[in-house]
C-alpha cells in the first residue's frame, strides 16, 4: 500500500512576470472556457530545487548541467595529483561507459571546444565523486584498458547511478531518452499552477531617460513594453512517499529519510516562487493557503473547484471564496468517493474559513511540516506492518 502527500496552495501574485513565453509575455492557459496565467511545472520545481540548495547540503542534491566529464576529471584532480594528465581521458572513459555520449561545446567563451553531453543531465554530487573513483581503480589496474571496458566494466559504471538517491532526483526524476538504464522515476508530481481567476493581459509602457543628455534634448532615452499579468493562483503537488523511502534507501527502505524529505519538500513547494521578472515588480508573496492530506488511496487533483472562475464579492477577496470552494469540492471528493485522509492539516493566513475545518486542521506553517514528517513515519510504519 503506497502513502501520498497532497500539496495544495493558494496564492495571490501581484502585477508579474514570473514565468514567460517565447515572446516574452507571462504564460496563459484556457481552462474553463476562460484565459487564466499559468506557471509551468518545469519553472515552479526549478525555484524548489534552488531553496533546496540553499537550505540543505549540496552533496545530497543533484545538478543540472551538459559539463559532466569537467566535473569528473575536476574530482580526479582532487583525488589524485599523479593523474591529473589522464583526468580529462579518464572522466571521458568513465563517462562513455555508461552510455551517454560526449561531443565538443559550440558555446564561446572558456567552454568552448570542451566536451559535454548533447543535453542536460541530472546527476548527484555523490554521482560525480563514485565515477571519479571507479575511473582512478580503472587506471590503477593493469588489466582493464578505460578506453574499452569491458561489459563488466560497463555494467559497473552504470551501476553508479542506482542505489540511494539525492533527495532532488529521487522526488522530480531523471529521464535520459539515449541511456534509459541511467533513469530515475520520480516520486513527486508538481502540476502547472493556473489562476483561478479570469485574467487580462497587461502591458507596461515604459521610459528611461537619459541622466546626461543635453539641457535641449527632452525626449526619451529608451522606450518599452513589458507583459505582465495580476492572479491568484491554485498549485498542486504530490508525493508518493512509499517509493520516496524506497529511493533515498537504495537497497532498503529509508522512513526517516523519507519523512526528512517530505518535510523540506513542504518548506520548497510553499515558499518558493520563480524569479523571472522580480527585480521589475517585487512580486514575491506567500500562499494564503497550505494545505496538505496524507491519503492512502491514490493522489488527487482538486483544480476542477475553479473550472468556473473565481469572482470576488462584496466583503470577500478572490482568495478567501477561492480557500471555500477548495475546501468544498475536497469535502465532496471524500464523501462521494469514499475517501479517507490519513492526515489533513492546512495553515492559512487573512479571514478564517470554515470551511477548511471540515476537511483539517488548523496549524501553522513549521507545525505543518512537522505534523507532515511524523504522519510519513507513522503510516509507512504502518502500512509496512501490513504488508508483511
Amino acid at each position: 500500500m503506497s502513502i501520498f502527500i497532497d500539496f495544495y496552495a493558494l496564492q495571490s501574485v501581484p502585477p508579474s512576470n514570473i514565468n514567460r513565453d517565447d515572446t516574452g509575455s507571462p504564460k496563459t492557459a484556457q481552462y474553463g472556457g476562460t484565459l487564466r496565467a499559468r506557471v509551468s511545472s518545469q519553472a515552479w520545481k526549478r525555484a524548489m530545487r534552488s531553496v533546496f540548495h540553499k537550505e540543505l547540503k549540496g552533496e545530497n542534491l543533484g545538478i543540472r548541467t551538459k559539463m559532466v566529464a569537467r566535473l569528473i576529471a575536476d574530482r580526479i584532480r582532487a583525488d589524485r595529483q599523479d593523474l591529473a594528465d589522464q583526468a580529462d581521458d579518464l572522466a571521458h572513459d568513465v563517462l562513455t561507459a555508461t552510455g551517454l555520449k560526449l561531443q565538443k561545446s559550440k558555446r564561446s567563451g572558456s567552454d568552448e571546444g570542451a566536451e559535454e553531453t548533447p543535453y542536460l543531465v541530472f546527476i548527484a554530487d555523490s554521482e560525480i565523486a563514485n565515477l571519479a573513483r571507479l575511473a582512478e581503480q580503472w587506471s590503477d589496474d593493469p588489466q582493464i584498458n578505460p578506453a574499452k571496458p569491458s561489459a563488466k566494466e560497463k555494467k559497473e559504471a552504470t551501476a553508479l547511478f542506482h542505489g540511494k538517491q539525492a533527495l532532488d532526483i529521487a522526488l522530480f526524476g531523471r529521464m535520459l531518452a539515449d541511456t534509459p538504464d541511467l533513469n530515475t522515476d520520480a516520486s513527486s508530481q508538481v502540476a502547472h499552477a493556473i489562476s483561478v481567476n479570469t485574467i487580462t493581459p497587461e502591458f507596461d509602457y515604459f521610459t528611461a531617460v537619459d541622466d546626461k543628455s543635453s539641457a535641449d534634448n527632452a525626449g526619451a532615452a529608451m522606450i518599452d513594453t513589458v507583459a505582465y499579468n495580476s492572479s491568484t493562483l491554485y498549485r498542486y503537488a504530490t508525493v508518493d512517499a512509499t517509493s520516496l523511502a524506497q529511493q533515498l534507501g537504495g537497497g532498503s527502505v529509508d522512513i526517516q529519510a523519507a519523512s526528512r524529505a517530505v518535510a523540506d519538500f513542504a518548506d520548497a513547494f510553499f515558499r518558493s516562487m520563480p524569479t523571472g521578472k522580480e527585480n521589475t515588480f517585487a512580486n514575491r508573496t506567500l500562499p494564503s493557503l497550505c494545505l496538505a492530506i496524507v491519503r492512502n488511496s491514490q493522489p488527487i487533483n482538486a483544480v476542477s473547484a475553479f473550472e468556473d472562475a473565481v469572482k470576488g464579492t462584496d466583503g470577500k477577496a478572490i482568495t478567501t471564496v477561492a480557500e471555500e470552494k477548495l475546501a468544498g469540492l475536497i469535502k465532496q471528493i471524500n464523501e462521494n468517493y469514499g475517501e479517507k485522509p490519513l492526515t489533513s492539516v492546512y495553515c492559512t493566513v487573512g479571514q478564517p474559513v470554515e470551511a477548511l475545518d471540515t476537511i483539517g486542521s488548523k496549524v501553522t506553517f513549521p507545525q505543518l511540516k512537522e505534523d507532515l514528517a511524523q504522519a510519513v513515519v507513522d503510516h509507512l510504519n504502518a502500512s509496512s506492518q501490513k504488508d508483511e
